[in-house]
């Protein structure tokens, strides 16, 4: 896939629904391109439409209007097993809770993934190991969430969605339950696969000190987009 070609592109996409006698629109004409290898931060308050975009582009919401084009290929014409394996094979998620297992360990918690799509034992561990290498969490694989501190259970968390080896990684407001340092570092990781494995993420985030360390911004307010240019670079050391 070459950097002219996109990973995910959304056309004039909305997404609205009925509250009591309330119409709510949640993301309303909103136009993005995401590239191979590009990091683009979305950032905007609380019910400003962040979380519903993503699962649009994740396929887990339809929209009411426009499209979502994943690898040129749109989703809304997908039945639910298509979307199932897109989800499994295709796009990575990263969400505030982590969403691991209290009883597995973390290397078990990042093979699921792989048990689930039926891989085969001797590659489900090669390709768990790898992930926990790419996280800098090897020598805690054997612990358990609740051994781990917040920052690493995030850790074990990006693991686990990166272990299917997906082109897009999509994450909702992944720095939300940890502090600035951990938050930090989580960004850092991201820019880390970007640039290393040529993945895209897309990251919806509160936090405006993380927005210097993403290749775009953009902002949501009222489900509408705008483009952040003024803090549209790349974080470097």
């Amino acid at each position: 896939m070459n950097d002219n070609q996109k990973i995910v592109e959304t056309i004039n996409l909305g997404r609205e629904y009925q509250l009591g006698s309330e119409l709510v629109v949640a993301v309303r004409d909103v136009s993005m391109e995401v590239h191979p290898g590009q990091f683009i931060a979305v950032v905007g308050r609380s019910g400003s439409g962040k979380t519903t975009l993503l699962n649009l582009m994740a396929g887990l919401d339809k929209a009411t209007s426009g499209s979502v084009l994943l690898e040129g290929q749109d989703l809304a014409g997908m039945g639910e097993k298509e979307l199932t394996e897109i989800r499994r094979h295709k796009i990575g998620f990263v969400f505030q809770s982590f969403g691991l297992l209290p009883l597995l360990s973390a290397f078990e918690n990042v093979e699921l993934p792989l048990r689930i799509s039926g891989v085969r034992a001797g590659e489900r561990e090669q390709r768990a190991r790898e992930a926990l290498e790419m996280v800098g969490l090897t020598r805690r694989s054997k612990h358990r969430p609740y051994e781990l501190s917040g920052g690493e259970q995030q850790r074990v968390a990006i693991a686990r969605a990166m272990v299917t080896r997906p082109p897009l990684l999509l994450a909702d407001e992944p720095t939300g339950e940890l502090d600035s340092t951990n938050a930090r570092s989580i960004f850092g990781l991201f820019i880390e696969m970007v640039r290393e494995q040529g993945i895209s993420v897309v990251a919806a985030t509160h936090d405006s000190t993380l927005l210097a360390m993403a290749d775009e911004v953009k902002e949501m307010r009222d489900g509408v987009m705008s483009e952040r240019a003024e803090e549209s670079h790349r974080y470097r050391e």
